[in-house]
């Protein structure tokens, strides 16, 4: 058995210890905001973190309002451009904290007084030193290269973040989420008998929304790094804009159907994909009946989450699957081919 299925086990735990001390760094960090309330926000991130970010950058302006740009660090590293951030927040979201290019993204930040924030699992790490604020990411270390608990416990604190920058997120419905990703777990035996449908598939879409968009980013990602399969990761707007073009008959698609403002456009989605023959698998919840019914292939996580706490819920099934697959395929998912645990990019 991976160790990376063993983390995926270790999250419910893992995203407590998270919001513990999230709560305590959150509170904190309001009476900063009551003096320094930032005009605009930048999160800096790569990797699984950056689908992190994605979901951050989703959750900060739908509850906020405030708006939310995903840097492209290489802005600073190659191009050297000055950018103005005096008046921003500039959060920095990396597993180890030591991630170069978003290290010198805050240093700048830094640097020209913007207000600056990290989110690492690594305490004493150069990123953890850099930021002014620190967000914690208490998964304990990671000992797969596929990140699994940090993601999810990255996500925990962007809820954290967005409740210290006023956001009406209760500590209550946070704290459900552990016990809702436990829930989830529960569906191992069942991914593992599905997961054979699948051991020959070489390429894949993966199709999210609005808050879990970055849900199948992160999806096809893990999909590529353990099983090395071509998945690509689409809002349903955006496949409808030239990628549906390449779905033909028994094309294996893969999408995220909470209840809420995106199942409608998720369900066009699936009747589009049905004319085109596509075997669809979808991950939705016991809340979502319609869903349920839609797809008799439907993975359900037995919770009903409001759609804002789905991300959380809905990814643990698919790192499962991911997991289980790439074992299946006879892969080892905790050291994919040409990868390391830290990546420094300039």
């Amino acid at each position: 058995m991976s160790k990376m299925l063993d983390e995926i086990r270790e999250q419910p735990e893992a995203l407590e210890r998270t919001l513990r001390g999230g709560l305590r760094e959150s509170a904190r960090f309001a009476r900063t905001l009551r003096n320094r309330q930032p005009k605009w926000i930048l999160l800096a991130a790569r990797g699984t973190s950056d689908n992190a970010a994605q979901f951050g950058r989703y959750l900060l302006e739908i509850t906020t309002g405030i708006p939310v740009s995903l840097a492209a660090p290489s802005i600073f590293t190659l191009y050297h451009a000055r950018i103005r951030l005096e008046d921003a927040m500039v959060v920095a979201i990396s597993q180890s904290g030591e991630s170069t290019d978003i290290n010198v993204v805050m240093e700048q930040a830094r640097a020209q007084g913007a207000l600056t924030v990290g989110i690492t699992n690594e305490p004493r790490s150069s990123l953890a030193r850099l930021a002014e604020h620190l967000f914690l990411v208490r998964a304990r270390r990671e000992r797969s290269i596929a990140a699994t608990k940090t993601y999810t416990s990255q996500i925990m604190l962007f809820y954290v973040l967005a409740k210290a920058l006023g956001a009406r997120i209760r500590s209550e419905d946070l704290e459900r989420i552990p016990e809702w990703t436990h829930a989830a777990l529960a569906l191992e035996p069942e991914i593992a008998e599905r997961v054979e449908r699948y051991r020959f598939m070489e390429r894949t879409v993966v199709i999210g929304r609005g808050l879990n968009y970055a849900t199948a980013l992160e999806f096809g990602l893990k999909l590529m790094e353990t099983c090395y399969v071509a998945a690509d990761g689409f809002s349903a707007a955006d496949f409808l804009h030239g990628p549906i073009a390449m779905i033909e008959a028994s094309s294996p698609a893969f999408l995220f159907a909470p209840v809420g403002v995106t199942w409608p456009s998720i369900r066009d989605m699936l009747d589009r994909l049905a004319t085109l023959k596509a075997e669809t698998l979808l991950f939705t919840d016991l809340g979502h009946k319609e869903a349920v019914k839609s797809n008799s292939r439907a993975i359900v996580v037995p919770v009903r989450p409001k759609e804002l706490y789905t991300p959380i819920p809905y990814i643990i099934p698919a790192q499962l699957f991911a997991g289980l697959l790439a074992e299946r395929k006879g892969l080892n998912p905790d050291h994919p081919r040409t990868l390391t645990k830290v990546t420094r990019t300039l």
